[in-house]
């Protein structure tokens, strides 16, 4: 089977960590100059480039080439090319979960003025990264209570040390605390609920953006919220890269397993 090459687009420090963990795996890599005669093109998240100058690149592509990166560009379906979003694999949002929950911590250790120890913190959601904060924090001693739909998630929660309830309860629960981690990508901490929650405090918003949280009314209340979506990238540039490089060699495997 003849060498494939893979054409990475994009400087970021993530990317650049991509390209170097697909050069040491045996791959052929190169840059944007690439792209032509690339068998795949991975692009950065997010797409930091005007549609003008994105489709005048995928036009470059050569015929058959799988292009990878996060959700798919309108361009690209326009002009029927192939793409795989590398960020809906299970196994990347896995190992994207780590640096997520580290870099969060690192916010709520910065921002906050007392220990995280015996601090009671609010998280909702307990996916990936909701699974991957709550046991982090309760690994360095906070009392967790995580807010989530699912039985079966609120279960999971109790399990492994937290406490659980209901999104239905959190405007009744929220007296309770000054800390909050938001990681559904829908409206959770909503006015009522951030109207209850002590004076001062601090939400941190793991969820793409816009997140889950009314942060005009949290302005107005006092709170200081921070959108934080993005972590990985920006806190652990290197294991970021690392884990999309295996991502996307998995891709290229099972590609060419059949081809």
């Amino acid at each position: 089977m003849p060498e494939r090459t893979i054409a990475v687009v994009g400087e970021d420090r993530r990317q650049a960590a991509a390209a170097r963990a697909l050069a040491a795996a045996g791959r052929r890599v190169g840059g944007p100059e690439a792209v032509p005669g690339a068998d795949y093109v991975l692009f950065p998240v997010p797409l930091a480039m005007d549609e003008a100058r994105l489709t005048a690149l995928l036009r470059r592509a050569k015929p058959g080439a799988l292009l990878l990166g996060g959700k798919a560009p309108a361009a690209a379906a326009a002009l029927g090319l192939e793409w795989v979003d590398c960020f809906a694999r299970e196994e990347l949002a896995v190992c994207n979960a780590v640096p997520t929950a580290e870099g969060c911590i690192g916010i709520l250790l910065a921002r906050r003025t007392r220990t995280l120890w015996d601090a009671p913190v609010l998280v909702t959601g307990y996916g990936r990264v909701g699974q991957a904060v709550a046991d982090r924090l309760t690994a360095l001693g906070a009392r967790v209570t995580v807010g989530a739909r699912s039985p079966a998630q609120r279960a999971l929660a109790h399990s492994r040390g937290g406490a659980a309830l209901p999104l239905e309860g959190l405007a009744a629960a929220a007296p309770g605390f000054d800390t909050a981690v938001n990681t559904i990508p829908a409206p959770v901490l909503t006015g009522p609920v951030l109207a209850a929650l002590r004076p001062g405090s601090l939400i941190v918003d793991l969820a793409s953006a816009p997140g889950g949280t009314d942060f005009a009314a949290a302005a107005a209340l006092g709170h200081t919220a921070l959108l934080a979506s993005g972590l990985p990238a920006r806190c652990a540039p290197d294991s970021a890269g690392a884990y999309l490089a295996q991502t996307v060699l998995h891709i290229m495997e099972e590609r060419e397993a059949v081809g």
